[in-house]
């Protein structure tokens, strides 16, 4: 009962996480494409108004005209609509789903100790650091350097190499998944830190002036633009690293941190053609790099590529006493007896009605029976064989031979006698 809850909560936090995130991207890219479209008014009397921009569009049956001033209206209309729940909405609910996937089970989800041997309580501090210190960081750099003249690309190019560090850490700490999505996190806060310390802040010191019949500082509105700049870019990378617990292909391949700043790469690249296509710039050289990039990554983590003879590395003591894989034709046989002690040695620690390594069984899925594996022989394949994904971070160290065994099991029809 208790897991079927906990499935249930997952998939409520889940899904509040994507509606918000949608509302907020939506409503950021949809700003963007609009500050990007204005044209300079021709009628004299918008602009004896002050509108610097504007805009008509025919959307659901009716006509719009938004128009941007250049700094404020003369007379500041006693409503205005402000855009930040969504933004808030969305960590607050990753936040709340990370801390029940990750850092409730901080053992399972969060230490690979193939990568980085730490107790559960230290990964999930050094988690919690890793969205702080990448948020103060950021800050740092954008505070000290930011309102500088001309200082924009050099504060890009120091938040690209604090993007890098930040990667290449969390790839040296974490299990590749939690990794991945660590990674995407950090962006994520930085996003609406921005939002929630500088954006709206200015916005509403801009806001007191007006009403108190002072001239606004245009500080704040420059201040806004620049983390406004910066969260458009991060939008589609923090969206692949969301996505990309999916895929074990990606996390597990080696040197996964390189794939990652290499798909972030291609989804800023993507994102900045589309930025100069809302001015009427077609630059057709940033989706072509993106591809090849994507392209290149998606060869080199080829299974053709990646059987490449390598150096050997022998198996640590733990691994070669536990190892569960029988040799030579045993392999090929596939047997039931063979994918039960595989599944005693790798799984049963998980998927289990009392399981060592989590509060509950896995996914509500129990494996301590013949009957139960061969009901569940479908995910045991997609998991294990085909993506990879499981046993998660590999803490169980099961090996391609093992691997081998439940793939020619299931491929000769998944017998249990």
């Amino acid at each position: 009962m208790e897991a079927y809850l906990l499935d249930w909560l997952n998939l409520l936090l889940r899904w509040l996480h994507v509606i918000t995130a949608i509302a907020w991207i939506g409503s950021s890219f949809y700003f963007v494409w609009l500050d990007n479209s204005l044209v300079a008014p021709t009628d004299p009397e918008l602009k004896e108004k002050g509108v610097g921009g504007e805009l008509w569009a025919v959307h659901g049956g009716g006509f719009y005209n938004p128009q941007k001033y250049l700094l404020a209206p003369k007379v500041l209309p006693e409503h205005l609509h402000w855009f930040y729940w969504e933004s808030y909405s969305t960590w607050l609910s990753g936040f709340a789903l990370f801390s029940l996937l990750y850092l409730f089970n901080a053992n399972v989800f969060l230490v690979d100790r193939n990568v980085f041997d730490m107790s559960a309580s230290m990964a999930g501090g050094t988690a919690i650091a890793f969205l702080v210190f990448n948020w103060l960081i950021y800050d740092a750099i954008c505070s000290t350097i930011g309102d500088r003249p001309g200082a924009d690309r050099l504060v890009n190019l120091l938040v690209g190499l604090q993007v890098i560090v930040s990667v290449w850490a969390a790839c040296h700490l974490f299990s590749g998944r939690a990794a991945f999505l660590i990674s995407g996190a950090s962006l994520a806060t930085i996003m609406s830190a921005n939002v929630l310390v500088w954006i709206i802040p200015g916005q509403r010191k801009m806001v007191a002036s007006m009403r108190a019949g002072q001239a606004p500082d245009p500080i704040h509105g420059k201040r806004g633009k620049q983390r406004s700049v910066h969260n458009t870019y991060f939008t589609l990378p923090v969206l692949f690293a969301m996505l990309s617990n999916h895929y074990s292909m990606t996390y597990s391949a080696p040197h996964n941190w390189v794939v990652l700043l290499c798909i972030m790469a291609a989804g800023a690249l993507i994102r900045q053609f589309f930025v100069l296509r809302h001015k009427g710039v077609y630059n057709w050289w940033y989706p072509g790099i993106a591809v090849a990039l994507l392209l290149a990554v998606i060869l080199w983590m080829s299974p053709a590529m990646q059987s490449k003879p390598v150096a050997a590395v022998a198996p640590s003591p733990s691994a070669e006493a536990s190892s569960a894989a029988p040799a030579g034709d045993a392999v090929a046989a596939g047997s039931f007896a063979q994918v039960q002690q595989v599944i005693q040695a790798r799984c049963i620690q998980c998927h289990a009605a009392k399981p060592t390594l989590m509060p509950v069984p896995g996914k509500g899925v129990l494996l301590d029976s013949p009957e139960h594996i061969s009901q569940h022989a479908q995910q045991i394949y997609q998991q294990a064989v085909v993506q990879k994904a499981m046993p998660l971070g590999n803490m169980t160290q099961i090996t391609d031979a093992e691997r081998a065994i439940i793939g020619k099991w299931f491929e000769s029809g998944a017998p249990v006698k």
